[in-house]
């Protein structure tokens, strides 16, 4: 019996217009009502999806969020943080000269700020067009000072700019961080270890959950280890292909209720 479903917000439950639609919302009231825990496991901070959490009735005690690509796992109604992982100050000072050597704008996710560096003259990032709720800040890595909380680093440009640029990141700095995109004109760097799958993990264990009692929907790279981890792995039908050669079961797409099908079939009593 699944007992916790953890669901990607972009490409997964949001349609193309970032709205929840009628009938997600309702199917996944209905499995909140039966005991099942509902999770949104992103990798924005949590202030990024309070509108969302509202929308589906999951800020009570007992309602929990996945936030920072499984850097924190988070009490809905309060903000408390029960599980933490960040970055220290040397791994953005590691991850700057990286982003100048590849000419790309970097920015830093501190809690509920974004905090913009310029390692990059001509191209500028558009984190906050993508994260418009977070406050900005502009900094230099001089300025930056150690016990700060880092959560992750972000690469925000133009999809096929950026795509060549990945293509260069050193094998090293893989094998020191978890080097994913998250949309296609999104990259970020978490601290190795660090996934959705991670964070899923902790709050199982926090909660009794088995991970054969856990569905995990998504549609991305990122997604790709919590698909793996659940005991059942849900793919959208328009997610990338590594995530459907994973997945136990394709859903419909973000579009058509696919997260609603699923639920409705494999978890509503």
């Amino acid at each position: 019996m699944i007992k916790l479903v953890a669901i990607d917000l972009d490409g997964t439950l949001l349609d193309g217009e970032k709205k929840i639609s009628l009938r997600n919302r309702e199917i996944l009231k209905r499995a909140k009502e039966q005991g099942v825990k509902i999770v949104l496991c992103t990798g924005r901070p949590l202030r990024a999806i309070e509108q969302f959490l509202v929308e589906l009735n999951l800020q009570e005690p007992g309602d929990y969020s996945i936030t920072f690509n499984g850097g924190l796992v988070q009490k809905n109604d309060t903000g408390e943080v029960m599980e933490q992982a960040a970055m220290h100050l040397s791994d953005i000072q590691s991850l700057s000269e990286l982003a100048r050597e590849l000419d790309l704008p970097m920015d830093i996710v501190s809690d509920d700020t974004s905090i913009l560096l310029n390692t990059s003259e001509k191209n500028l990032s558009i984190y906050p067009e993508i994260n418009p709720v977070l406050k900005v800040e502009n900094s230099t890595v001089e300025e930056l000072v150690e016990n700060r909380l880092y959560n992750k680093v972000v690469v925000a440009y133009d999809q096929e700019y950026l795509d060549e640029q990945i293509k260069k990141i050193p094998a090293e700095v893989r094998d020191r961080y978890e080097v994913i995109k998250t949309r296609n004109n999104l990259l970020e760097f978490m601290p190795k270890g660090i996934t959705k799958a991670y964070g899923i993990s902790l709050l199982a264990k926090d909660l009794g959950i088995e991970a054969s009692e856990v569905m995990c929907i998504g549609d991305e790279e990122n997604d790709l280890p919590m698909i793996e981890y659940a005991g059942i792995g849900v793919a959208m039908k328009n997610a990338i292909e590594p995530v459907k050669a994973a997945a136990d079961v394709i859903t419909d797409s973000n579009e058509e209720d696919g997260v609603a099908k699923v639920v409705e079939k494999y978890v509503l009593n």
